[in-house]
């Protein structure tokens, strides 16, 4: 393996390509549009352009990616993690041109990546599980007898998803059939398929999750486990390793079944397997993702590994040559996400004007962006990683409140505010009573909204940087020339959102995937009027008083501005 493509952006394809320079292989890029003037474009060995703007025209393009395999000279594809990751039709793809797929067997991402599946498979390997739907639903009326069987609240899943998107949580009966569309349409537009099943959901649940390797002569390790308890809407937001609070024999059956889990899918490289742990204590087997994940850092920070070099040791048919590696120390890692959590999360794409990046001891940022960058929304929100560890948990928290007061980034709201709170909760820091809908049910979010500063002026000459492409190849020019004494370059600001007397306003950039009313529908208080699409999140908006809809203005497929009048309810 001398030289890997990189099937991603962002900070794991920076990751990536810093991995491949420990490992003496050269790296390849590929890019959006939006993305041509990306550091892990301008980072790696070479890089191509993947010629459009949207996921479906760049990074899930199967045929675009291995074309440009092939004209770069690539001998190995690494996928990161989203997009084509958890792809089987993508990974056959890559070894059928003759390429290293630097990741799990086909067979075994097809059989995990359907959550149906890798039910069986847990069931199988012994692993404990909750009550479920052996197969996908086909109706809300089918989630609607499950429930009835089996007691509330049930999770909508879809089959082939992951990282919170088509999942969805019914407490009612009466909002079964619009969570069942909504998750859907989520698959749909995230993985390409709808299908969805159900499974009874444990109430006030601990994610725990294991880092697991495995190589081609069958030998696995847990490299730690983590805990992702802090979400919001299914996302992780925080996330720690070594899992704390678990006593020796929760940790001893999750090294034991996540192995078992691997063995009898017939694993091969580094995946994690997830876990939901009751307030009873129970455990019980959520999913397996096939891939790195994007919390993997603090696995890496609390055993030395680097397990994007394992990856590459594994998939050149190396073994492993160790055990269960010793934990030691404890680390915990923040997204650094572009939304604004003073608006309930709500993604928030602009442009980075100030990006300062904290140092010192036990401080490590995986970032894949930087001061000047636009953020868009046509991919997820995640600026960077912070990653913060000490010799205790304590420590590394106590840390990493320094470290967040050192983290400046202003253009665009950020969870940053969020992560400083948080460490100021004794329910995550000190009693651990943190879950999965912490953040939506018992976080007391007294974060005030974003406010953009004022645009930023420049009032001296640059050389500026022209990306040019020769062949779909990208090349970097500088050129020397005077600019306006008063060039501005301005952040980009929206309406705040919500509701104006009787306007309906999109509290963000996003694009309508449904509309629920017509024009002259009568709607009461809190019924959906439409949902909106965001960095790859549904954000559903409700009716904010009872009247008659008029000046019905959206349309399916559009793409608004924050602040953009959708409708208008009148008495």
């Amino acid at each position: 393996m001398k030289r890997v493509l990189i099937a991603n952006r962002g900070e794991i394809a920076v990751r990536v390509i810093r991995a491949c320079r420990d490992h003496g292989i050269e790296s390849v890029a590929v890019y959006s549009d939006e993305d041509r003037t990306s550091i892990h474009a301008s980072m790696a060995d070479a890089a191509f352009s993947l010629k459009g703007l949207t996921a479906a025209q760049t990074y899930l393009n199967i045929e675009k990616l291995i074309s440009v395999a092939k004209e770069s000279g690539a001998d190995a594809v690494h996928p990161g993690y989203g997009f084509l990751s958890e792809n089987a039709d993508f990974a056959e793809a890559v070894i059928g041109a003759g390429l290293i797929w630097i990741g799990p067997p086909p067979s075994a991402i097809r059989a995990l990546g359907d959550k149906v599946s890798a039910r069986k498979i847990a069931s199988a390997a012994g692993a404990p599980l909750v009550a479920g739907t052996k197969d996908p639903v086909s109706s809300h009326e089918e989630v609607i007898a499950f429930a009835k069987e089996h007691g509330l609240p049930v999770a909508i899943k879809a089959a082939h998803g992951g990282g919170g998107r088509g999942l969805k949580v019914a407490r009612t009966l009466e909002e079964i059939p619009e969570l069942y569309a909504s998750a859907v349409r989520e698959a749909i537009a995230g993985f390409g398929r709808g299908e969805c099943f159900v499974e009874r959901y444990l109430d006030k649940p601990r994610h725990v999750e294991t880092q697991v390797l495995v190589d081609k002569h069958g030998n696995a390790v847990v490299v730690s486990t983590r805990d992702c308890s802090l979400q919001r809407r299914h996302q992780k937001l925080v996330e720690e390793a070594p899992a704390p609070f678990l006593s020796k024999e929760q940790n001893e059956e999750l090294y034991r079944a996540s192995k078992a889990i691997m063995k009898e899918a017939g694993y091969v490289g580094a995946g994690t397997c997830e876990f939901l742990v009751g307030l009873d204590g129970t455990i019980s087997f959520l999913e397996v993702n096939t891939r790195l994940q994007v919390e993997h850092p603090v696995s890496e920070e609390v055993t030395g590994l680097d397990l994007v070099r394992q990856q590459f040791r594994i998939a050149e048919g190396e073994t492993l040559g160790f055990g269960d590696p010793e934990i030691r120390g404890h680390s915990i890692e923040f997204r650094i996400n572009g939304e604004d959590p003073g608006r309930g999360f709500l993604p928030a794409p602009g442009q980075i004007t100030q990006w300062q990046l904290p140092t010192g001891p036990g401080v490590r940022v995986d970032a894949g962006f930087q001061k000047d960058d636009s953020i868009g929304g046509n991919f997820d929100s995640l600026l960077a990683k912070l990653i913060v560890t000490g010799s205790s948990r304590e420590e590394a928290i106590n840390r990493s409140r320094r470290a967040l007061q050192e983290f400046k980034i202003e253009g665009l709201a950020t969870a940053l505010p969020f992560h400083r709170a948080i460490l100021e909760d004794d329910n995550y820091t000190k009693n651990f009573k943190v879950y999965t809908s912490y953040i939506e049910n018992e976080f007391v979010n007294e974060i005030p909204e974003y406010k953009a500063s004022a645009p930023v002026v420049q009032t001296h000459a640059a050389p500026e940087h022209i990306i040019t492409e020769v062949n779909g190849h990208r090349f970097e020019v500088l050129v020397h020339a005077p600019e306006p004494v008063h060039k501005r370059h301005r952040a980009r600001k929206g309406a705040s959102g919500g509701a104006t007397g009787d306007g309906l306003l999109a509290p963000m950039q996003g694009t309508v995937v449904k509309i629920a009313v017509k024009e002259g529908d009568s709607v009461e208080k809190g019924d959906l009027i439409f949902v909106l699409e965001a960095m790859k999140m549904e954000q559903p908006l409700t009716a904010h008083k009872s009247g008659k809809i008029s000046k019905l203005v959206a349309e399916i497929g559009e793409t608004v501005a924050s602040g953009t009048s959708l409708c208008e309810i009148t008495d």
